[in-house]
């Protein structure tokens, strides 16, 4: 399985290229193409598995159909920690760095 047979856009695939990615791991040959076509998903997969990036992937995609809105947020992810709040933001940011996206993480216990 390669992420060209995953339905996503080219813009995507060259970022995903960029950060090293070469294969799609189990969790995202099995999440990305439901969460493209609209269906809900849970996944559940061990840490460094690629979940972040099984639905952040086809959330970028997803977004740039969607109708936007001058300073409304699209999409919300919640995160139980600080440190995983900011390690989401950055893959985010990775991701879609050929697509304008703007990321603001916010969490508390600090200025």
């Amino acid at each position: 399985m390669s992420f060209l047979n995953l339905g996503l856009d080219p813009k995507i695939l060259q970022a995903v290229q960029e950060a090293g990615y070469t294969e799609p791991t189990p969790i995202q040959t099995a999440a990305i193409p439901p969460i493209l076509a609209g269906s809900d998903l849970i996944g559940i997969a061990q840490t460094g598995t690629g979940k972040t990036a099984s639905f952040v992937l086809p959330m970028i995609d997803i977004l740039d159909h969607g109708r936007r809105r001058a300073l409304m947020p699209r999409s919300l992810i919640l995160e139980p920690t600080r440190e995983l709040a900011i390690q989401v933001a950055e893959e985010i940011g990775r991701l879609s760095k050929h697509k304008s996206r703007t990321v603001l993480t916010v969490y508390g216990g600090s200025s």
